[in-house]
């Protein structure tokens, strides 16, 4: 069956975005050149400015479909409402998110000083939109902390860390990794830990 002009250039634009991500996971944004990313899918420089005009484009598009994906399966979670389970249920949700996409969220938090004013704070908007979730649990929440923002993004820091180092072939399954992520944040919040598999068993 023919494609449709319209579904090539989704599939088309979509190849792109994967391909360019690879380059800039790699070697990072600035060094990549759009006739590299052009040769990695296959077109022509002149077809590849047809579907982005700019390399600013790409890495704008890209981190628009991260951000949206993640706000997105969020919103499709099971997060409960009672704070300390609401927390937990945050804490696997964001780990199991972040351990899938390593190259997404690298990009992401690494390449995004490399913005341009407009489109930076347009993710900045998105991430403050993810980010008010763990605030409200924490200001729903009788938790020993100093400060809400601050703790909210300390806690995201350190989960999101997890794309950097995880390997599925390493030691640890990611439920395990959920299960010392929980008990970091409870400590981290002032709440005991939980018991889990010993950790003889962990390590």
């Amino acid at each position: 069956m023919a494609r449709t002009v319209g579904s090539r250039g989704v599939e088309t634009a979509a190849r792109v975005l994967e391909e360019a991500g690879k380059l800039f996971a790699l070697q990072g944004y600035a060094a990549v050149s759009m006739r590299q990313i052009a040769s990695a899918c296959g077109l022509q420089v002149g077809a590849l400015y047809n579907h982005f005009p700019t390399k600013q484009s790409i890495l704008h598009e890209m981190m628009v479909e991260h951000m949206n994906s993640l706000l997105v399966a969020l919103e499709a979670a099971d997060i409960p409402e009672e704070p300390e389970a609401a927390l937990e249920a945050f804490i696997r949700f964001h780990i199991r998110y972040h351990i899938d996409k390593p190259k997404e969220v690298f990009i992401a938090y690494m390449e995004l000083r490399n913005l341009e004013p407009e489109p930076y704070r347009e993710i900045l908007r998105l991430r403050q939109k993810y980010e008010r979730k763990i605030r409200s649990i924490l200001r729903d929440g009788k938790f020993a902390i100093d400060d809400v923002p601050v703790t909210g993004m300390a806690i995201i820091g350190m989960m999101t860390g997890v794309s950097t180092w995880y390997r599925f072939s390493g030691r640890l399954s990611p439920e395990e990794v959920e299960e010392i992520y929980v008990n970091l944040v409870r400590s981290l919040v002032g709440l005991p830990h939980k018991k889990t598999s010993p950790m003889e068993e962990l390590v």
